[in-house]
């Protein structure tokens, strides 16, 4: 037989538009493909419906055709009989090597490459060129819905060496339309500026309005005409409509103006709330949450919240997929609505098993042990949302959501996943410094909320100065007992030389040994309570200036024949205390509350008796529904004193190192470290030489206590008075956090700013002006009333707080608004392993 070669088909045209193509029916011998270069000859074959022996026709060569199109690695086919041999000869689609997306703003690449990978378009698979264009088309049709209407996106294809080709997106995104104007047509009851104000879509805003955007989004501008129908429909009237919407774009697509016609309708009363269903015997609860009383107008926002209301009621009882639907009846005629409130809780749902998620550091036992939900039993929407509150409120939890899934072939069994997101639960500083005041310095410190993933917190500081030493030790476990009964013990020793030029206080040397256990106990979800025993030893000496604020003290406890200058004291401290917390985060928070209640008091035959209790509240008002905004403020109150008298009748007073301060980044920004508060004076004689004897000797004569004179303990010099400290305080911060520009919205988890104001005074109840009343006029002067509570300071300014991975870190810039001309004020503070 002659050798005979001829052409079958050509192309994926000829083959689908040409199903009767002429072919002679033959019995094919053998199969062959030519110009495979990465497809496999196997893979190509499980394409083929055609096998050795099997008769060939046009239809069934078409639909071999086809298959081969449909694997998607072919960008031409053609089919050649030679003999009794069928032979395909293919091309194969390009291999897409790289994927280049450039001009791309409003689009971030992460989103373009899912987008991408959703079309199989990634690197590594063959290129289908047919479905650039639709790309393309898509992308410039999202670019209309948010207003950019001179957007072009083109796909260019770059071909490479091996059957390979480059791709690159250019976009052209081009600036957004704005919005010229907003028209309303049929609005009566209300006018164009009250319903404009509802929503977000605003037009034709001056150029210094930077807060507000006028910006065409097709999506906002939809939820706006939801706004505004929920507004009319909370009012009762329920056959409010917007007929139509047209929306006009000038010639050079720089500008839209929209018109929306609405149908306003008359206001309804509801007549009657009816239920249908299974309502598991929660008849009377449902009543209450869907109650209308007579002649109430229909509001489809209590409608709404009633139906979440009970799908939470539900949930609670262990419907985790309950469905109710309200049924509105109107009757025009007499302008009510009827309700009908179909309940189908579906099956009650048993929780089998609770999975944690994202936990890489932390126990899971850790986290199980703040669930309320248990396994085995009845699914409960409170106990979830509880126990995610209780686990976010854990400082090493950044974020954490559950999720309710259904078990496949079981219609009353769920599992829960619990995803979480940790953080940085600790701080950690190393390093040595130098410097004026303090000389040669030695640093080295963790606190850690999270000691070893087990929730348990440990605190190791060891600080080296020129004049300082001090090493402390404290570990606390929240979770002694299965029930939340903690343990904490705490170890410290320092030894102190407050000279002068080195700190903000008085003048004398002291060594200080403490110890102590705290127990606490929870009350319930969110109060505990705790008790605690210390053992304090202090030990001072060195006393250098007697200032007026130490006098008080040292007349009370020093012996005047005791030659070695020195002060022992030994207490023993008892202590108790009250928190409670609904706070929804543990770091950053920003809703919810929290008080905390102290008190110390020591044991009765301590060589200082004295008691000290002091409050602190913080709360945090989210003012928006992402909590990018949020009002926070908070309150510290303080009181201490001594009680009691000593053998010698003399009554106790407070232990100088027990006085409250204030000032710097934790307490009241603006005002130097432990500056604010009574100032440290001193009251010196007068004294004269006296008439010389025989011996041309003589004694000192000190004159009258009218010419006393006041000198302040002040800094170089000048007017800035240092602090004493005192034994009441009250503290106050209000504070508004907001997003930072430019930052990402994850940020917002380790990173926050806020403007704020502290306002505040640290005063002393137990001085008396009318002690200096014997003074000369002009000296008692330089007295202020240490007494006043009213004294306050107060200041304004910035803050910075960022969750580092060595700890957090706050930088302060703040100014003060009230102060006193003794005050040593600071502008930036920085402060390393707190947050405000």
């Amino acid at each position: 037989m002659s050798f005979k070669k001829s052409l079958i088909a050509g192309a994926i045209g000829l083959a689908l538009l040409s199903p009767a193509y002429a072919v002679d029916e033959f019995v094919i011998d053998d199969i062959q493909v030519k110009g495979l270069q990465r497809v496999a000859l196997g893979a190509t074959l499980t394409y083929i419906p055609l096998q050795t022996g099997d008769k060939v026709n046009s239809f069934r060569l078409t639909q071999t055709i086809k298959s081969l199109f449909s694997s998607g690695h072919f960008e031409a086919i053609e089919a050649y009989r030679n003999g009794d041999s069928l032979i395909f000869k293919v091309q194969e689609r390009p291999t897409i090597s790289e994927i280049t997306l450039e001009g791309n703003d409003d689009l971030k690449d992460e989103q373009l490459t899912e987008n991408l990978d959703q079309q199989n378009i990634k690197v590594g698979e063959p290129l289908d060129k047919t479905i650039l264009s639709n790309i393309e088309k898509g992308l410039e049709d999202f670019y209309q819905s948010i207003g950019k209407y001179n957007a072009n996106v083109e796909a260019l294809v770059t071909y490479l060496p091996r059957n390979r080709v480059k791709l690159t997106f250019n976009f052209t995104e081009g600036e957004p339309a704005r919005l010229k104007q907003i028209n309303l047509v049929g609005n009566e009851l209300f006018s164009d500026d009250v319903l404009l104000s509802k929503i977000e879509s605003q037009a034709d805003l001056p150029w210094w309005d930077f807060f507000t955007n006028d910006r065409y989004q097709k999506q906002t501008l939809q939820g706006d005409m939801e706004t505004i129908e929920s507004f009319y429909k909370d009012k009762g009237y329920i056959r409010f409509s917007i007929d139509s919407t047209q929306v006009a774009l000038t010639p050079d697509k720089e500008q839209i103006y929209v018109t929306m016609n609405v149908e306003e309708g008359e206001t309804y009363t509801v007549s009657n709330v009816e239920f249908v269903g299974d309502l598991v015997n929660q008849d009377e609860v449902f009543k209450r949450i869907m109650y209308f009383p007579e002649g109430a107008l229909y509001n489809a926002a209590k409608v709404t919240a009633a139906e979440e209301a009970m799908k939470k009621s539900l949930g609670n009882w262990g419907y985790a997929f309950p469905e109710i639907r309200t049924i509105p009846e109107i009757d025009d005629e007499n302008r009510e609505v009827s309700l009908t409130v179909s309940v189908n809780p579906g099956k009650r749902m048993n929780v089998r098993r609770i999975l944690i998620e994202g936990n890489d550091i932390t126990d899971d036992e850790v986290i199980r042990r703040e669930l309320r939900q248990m396994e085995s039993a009845w699914l409960s929407s409170y106990m979830l949302e509880l126990s995610k509150a209780r686990i976010a409120r854990l400082p090493y939890v950044e974020s954490v959501e559950f999720e309710t899934v259904r078990l496949p072939g079981s219609d009353d069994q769920v599992d829960i996943v619990f995803s979480l997101k940790e953080q940085s639960s600790g701080s950690f500083n190393a390093g040595v410094g130098y410097g004026d005041a303090t000389g040669l310095s030695l640093q080295a410190g963790v606190q850690e909320s999270n000691f070893l993933g087990t929730g348990n917190t440990l605190a190791f500081k060891v600080n080296t100065y020129s004049y300082a030493k001090s090493a402390s030790i404290s570990y606390t476990d929240p979770y002694f007992t299965i029930d939340g009964v903690s343990l904490g013990g705490s170890l410290g020793y320092s030894e102190i030389n407050y000279g002068e030029g080195r700190s903000n206080t008085e003048e004398y040397d002291v060594i200080r040994v403490n110890a102590g256990i705290e127990v606490g106990y929870p009350i319930n979800e969110t109060n505990r309570i705790s008790y605690g025993i210390a053992y304090a030893h202090n030990e001072l000496s060195g006393f250098g200036t007697r200032y007026e604020h130490q006098k008080a003290f040292f007349n009370v406890y020093q012996d005047p024949y005791d030659t070695d200058n020195k002060l022992i004291f030994d207490n023993f401290e008892l202590s108790a205390g009250w928190f409670r917390s609904t706070l929804n985060k543990g770091l950053f928070p920003t809703d919810g509350s929290q008080q905390r209640l102290n008190g110390e008091i020591t044991v009765p035959g301590s060589d200082n008796e004295y008691f000290k209790i002091d409050f602190d509240n913080k709360y945090y008002l989210p003012l928006d529904r992402k909590h990018n905004w949020v009002f926070t403020s908070r309150l510290r109150l303080g009181y201490a004193n001594g009680y009691g008298k000593l053998d010698n009748g003399n009554e106790h007073v407070l232990p100088i190192w027990e006085y409250f301060r204030a000032g710097g980044q934790s307490t009241m920004r603006g005002f130097e470290n432990n500056s604010v508060g009574p100032k440290m004076f001193q009251r010196i004689p007068t004294v004269v030489e006296g008439i010389p004897d025989e011996n041309g000797q003589s004694d000192p004569i000190f004159l009258g206590p009218e010419f006393d004179t006041i000198r302040k303990y002040t800094t170089g010099g000048g007017t800035v008075a240092r602090s004493s400290g005192g034994n009441a305080q009250a503290l106050g911060t209000i504070e508004l956090i907001f997003p930072l520009p430019f930052v990402e919205e994850e940020a917002s988890t380790s990173f926050r700013t806020s403007l704020f104001v502290d306002a505040g005074n640290v005063w002393d109840t137990e001085f008396s002006l009318s002690r200096y009343e014997d003074l000369a006029a002009s000296e008692l002067e330089k007295i202020d009333d240490y007494s006043d509570p009213e004294r306050f300071r107060a200041s304004a300014g910035l803050s910075m707080q960022w969750i580092s991975p060595m700890g957090p870190i706050v930088f302060s810039f703040s100014k003060p608004l009230k102060k006193y001309y003794d005050d040593d004020t600071k502008f930036f503070s920085f402060n390393v392993g707190t947050t405000f």
